[in-house]
């Protein structure tokens, strides 16, 4: 199989419009990835399935990836001469940042046909607020369908052009992505109505005091007999 730069090259001359850059993975396994422009990305995704060399024909996963926002130091370095004529000094001055989070969608990719693979290839949202829409790779790869349900579900990507769209582990009525880095989970769930474990704990908090026990019957009049002098 062609080498991850070599695809690249041909992907960018293919698509003189897209953005195309290898993304390094630094751990054990190196399984570095291509990060495509999501304007393209469908184009691209169609190119790596029918090209004669790659037949890139069964996406075997896809999931998704959040990255919070980020605070970035960025240091200048200025020479300053010495007014008595000693050796000039360096003073750093550094500025501080923030690089806006964003969402992505990552899909791992192989050839039935030419028994070659993984090509990873990662598609990135503008942000993770009002900017989370990606093409769907449903209509190239079937078996997206239900993994890209469950990102939009889980992180909240908005796959346009999938064919059935809709929640796939939370009921339609929830309001969030359990699987974002900045979400809290609440302390009790509708849906369980007999709590445990943990939850049970946290929803303890919120159940109301134990209401006082009437002192009726012959317990309490035997007490109210012991209290005489």
């Amino acid at each position: 199989m062609e080498t991850l730069e070599q695809i690249r090259d041909r992907i960018a001359a293919r698509f003189p419009g897209a953005s195309v850059s290898i993304q390094l993975n630094p751990g054990a396994a190196a399984e570095h990835s291509l990060r495509i422009d999501a304007k393209h990305g469908r184009e691209i995704a169609l190119f790596l399935r029918d090209d004669a060399a790659l037949q890139l024909d069964y996406c075997s996963n896809a999931t998704g990836v959040d990255w919070l926002d980020k605070e970035v130091v960025d240091v200048k370095k200025t020479t300053v001469p010495d007014p008595a004529g000693g050796p000039a000094k360096v003073v750093e001055e550094k500025t501080k940042r923030t690089e806006p989070g964003y969402l992505e969608a990552v899909y791992h990719l192989y050839s039935m046909a030419l028994k070659h693979g993984p090509v990873v290839i990662r598609l990135r949202t503008g942000n993770r607020s009002d900017d989370v829409k990606l093409p769907s790779l449903t209509p190239v790869w079937k078996s997206c369908d239900f993994q890209e349900r469950e990102i939009f579900d889980l992180y909240g990507i908005v796959f346009e052009g999938h064919p059935d769209l809709r929640r796939l582990l939370m009921w339609d009525e929830f309001k969030d992505h359990p699987m974002r880095k900045d979400y809290v989970a609440p302390d009790d769930f509708e849906y369980e109505p007999t709590p445990h474990d943990a939850v049970l704990a946290r929803a303890k908090a919120h159940y109301p005091p134990p209401a006082a026990q009437p002192q009726d019957g012959p317990s309490a009049a035997s007490a109210k007999e012991g209290a005489k002098p």
